[in-house]
Parts: C-alpha cells; structure tokens; sequence
C-alpha cells in the first residue's frame, strides 16, 4: 500500500487523538455528556477541541485529493510526499492551535489547503511538480 495511503489513515486517526489531548488529565470530563464538556473547555482545551474540529473538517478533502491522485495516475512518489507533508503540516496546525499562535496557525492551514490542491492535481504534471 502507498504511504499516502497511510497518511489518509493518520489524517482519519488525527482527529480522535486531538480530542484525546483535549481531555487527557480533565477529571471534569464526562463521557455522558462530552459535547458539553467541550463548551466549557476553557484556555488550551479549547483551542484543542477546535483543533480537533478542523481536523475533521480538513480530512475529507485530503483524503479525496489523494485517490483522485492515485486514480487519475499521478506520480506515486510525489503524491507519497505531498501527503507526507500534509500531515507534518497537520501536526505543525495542531501545535499552533493549541499554543494560541492565530497567525502562525492561519499560516499552516493555508500551506495544508495549497498542499491537498498539489495532489490533487498531481495527475496534471505526471512528470514530476511543475517547475
């Protein structure tokens, strides 16, 4: 299986380990009623739980972006690195959300949606990234 494949599975995983780094240590936690506990998340909790949020909204397109590549034959290997660097980048996001760094985080969600466009159009420049 190719590593962007992996890395659609790591994208779909994300998600959940951000809501677990939300909630890790908060013995306010109630898993009877989580969605209120996500209200009243306060300082990096929250930011976490919006972390978490984006991740979610960010993955569909990733994920769709890379079997269009893989599809539609883009090259293997330069879609395995976009990919790559998408979830680096993923993981960069979920560092600046939490460390309340909005400009910083704005920054690295734009690199993120510039990356998902390169594989998805990778196909368009088989040869290798346009020069």
């Amino acid at each position: 299986m190719p590593i962007s494949m992996w890395c659609v599975l790591f994208a779909g995983v994300l998600p959940i380990l951000t809501s677990g780094l939300a909630k890790r240590g908060d013995r306010s936690f109630d898993n009877s009623k989580p969605r209120e506990w996500a209200q009243t998340a306060e300082d990096w909790r929250k930011r976490a739980v919006a972390a978490q949020q984006n991740a979610f909204e960010a993955f569909p397109f990733f994920a769709a972006a890379v079997l269009v590549a893989w599809t539609q034959g883009g090259p293997q290997e330069w879609i395995d690195r976009l990919a790559i660097v998408f979830v680096v980048v993923r993981l960069a996001y979920l560092w600046a959300y939490v460390a309340n760094r909005p400009t910083l985080r704005s920054t690295i969600w734009s690199i993120g949606f510039l990356v998902c466009v390169a594989i998805f159009t990778s196909s368009l420049w088989a040869g290798g990234p346009p020069a």
